[in-house]
């Protein structure tokens, strides 16, 4: 055999057995790529493995960081807080709770026209400061809302090197959403201020209810409610709560739900439940306009029978003043002074239905009047076989004393019309996502 054949042999032989993988990669490259013309080039340098491995070690030096203390020592920072006025307010104690110690800017406020028209004697406006590290103050913004025109106004008082600064602008509101849950502990606003809920929205809860629920006797520990609203914010910060988007509420184990909705071409819009029925019925459940002072009460025992009364009628305990209201459309069929019921107001309904409004300790209609859903008739009083303030109400049909929440249930509702069920059914799909969302909310907080 030739001399040079068997070197060639050899050597090959010994460039295999010390990188057998590169050799391998180049003959598929050449098998793979020879009918196009293609190869691949592999290095024949040694593998990583076999190089050889040297640690070295450095000593670093860490920088220097006085400086970096002084840059920060120079550089201003500025503090924030958010406040929100009171009526006993002075220019003194609001800086104060706001953290900010201006003698300066006090003394400006003071008298500044506009400082002292817009904070003073002025509750529930939204107030920003801004403050340096030494808490003199730098910028303050006070914002309210004096029209539901969708703007809201803003003071800026500032400071400048030349000394303090005010003004007052217009600007527009801008319009969110917010969802929120509860559970009844005792009463509706002591829920909905644990979640944080404007009284504003608690108040139309229990209005866009008020033909199911009788929220000054009906609530039960345990309720569930949750509720999807508008917030109306300026410059990123809440101002006030808007209208009830949509809502729901468990009441003594039922579910009750309600969203707005306004039919296209139709200037106003109402509640409806997710069938498509408006929540608006013939009678209210409850005569009583709700709000925080009457939450609490319930009903009660007859002060001089000693017997409850909820056979012939239900009497509510409220504050002397309590605005009441016809329950439903009718005619003020009697206004005046009878026996035991002292001051009393009658109102004759179609159907033979009649209700009864006594101890009012002022009658607002008189015999004959034509009135409406909702309107005021008088207000709640301790005249006539009364010892306290309350409202003795009745309900009768063809002079019968009847439950007034059963047949407030009972009365009829107004549907949708056909050519608005279809867009109707698309807002009621995002209504049911966005009360699950809210509950879900519930159980995550309760968790």
């Amino acid at each position: 055999m030739n001399t040079g054949l068997i070197r060639a042999k050899t050597a090959l032989l010994s460039l295999f057995q010390r990188h057998p993988k590169k050799i391998t990669a180049l003959f598929s490259a050449l098998i793979l790529g020879g009918g196009g013309g293609a190869f691949a080039v592999v290095s024949l340098v040694p593998e990583t493995a076999d190089l050889p491995v040297r640690n070295v070690l450095e000593a670093v030096e860490p920088l220097p960081l006085q400086w970096q203390a002084d840059a920060l020592e120079r550089q201003p920072i500025s503090l924030y807080r958010t406040e929100t006025t009171r009526s006993s307010d002075s220019f003194e104690s609001l800086l104060k709770r706001l953290g900010i110690n201006d003698p300066k800017a006090a003394a400006y406020m003071r008298t500044s026209a506009e400082a002292r028209s817009t904070l003073l004697g002025r509750a529930g406006r939204n107030v920003t400061a801004e403050a340096t590290a030494g808490n003199k103050l730098l910028k303050l913004s006070v914002r309210w809302n004096p029209e539901d025109d969708g703007s809201f106004k803003r003071l800026v008082i500032e400071n400048h090197t030349h000394g303090f600064t005010s003004r007052v602008e217009s600007a527009a509101l801008s319009t969110s959403s917010r969802i929120a849950s509860g559970t009844i502990r005792s009463t509706l606003f002591a829920a909905t201020d644990d979640a944080r809920i404007p009284d504003t929205v608690a108040t139309q809860l229990a209005e866009i209810f008020a033909g199911d629920i009788d929220f000054h006797r009906a609530l039960r520990k345990g309720d569930r409610f949750s509720v999807v609203y508008e917030t109306m914010e300026a410059d990123g910060e809440p101002l006030r709560a808007g209208r009830v988007l949509s809502a729901e509420f468990i009441n003594n184990g039922k579910t009750y739900q309600a969203m707005w909705f306004q039919e296209p071409g139709m200037s106003k819009g109402a509640y409806y439940n997710p069938n498509g029925e408006s929540l608006r019925r013939a009678y209210l459940a409850s005569p009583l306009e709700f709000s925080r002072v009457t939450s609490g009460f319930s009903m009660r025992l007859h002060p001089i029978l000693n017997t409850w009364k909820a056979h012939l009628g239900v009497d509510y305990a409220a504050p002397t003043g309590t605005a009441v209201r016809t329950v439903a459309d009718g005619e003020v069929d009697f206004a005046g002074v009878q026996n035991g019921f002292g001051n009393v107001v009658i109102v004759k309904h179609r159907n033979n239905h009649s209700t009864v409004y006594a101890h009012l300790s002022r009658i607002a209609v008189r015999r004959g009047e034509q009135v409406t859903q909702g309107q005021n008739i008088g207000n709640v009083g301790s005249t006539g076989w009364a010892t306290g303030p309350h409202l003795h109400f009745e309900f009768r049909v063809n002079g019968v004393h009847q439950d007034p929440l059963t047949l407030a249930r009972q009365s009829d509702s107004v549907p949708l019309t056909a050519a608005a069920k279809a867009a109707f059914a698309v807002a009621a799909g995002t209504m049911r996502k966005e009360l699950s969302a809210a509950a879900t909310l519930q159980q995550a907080s309760a968790q």
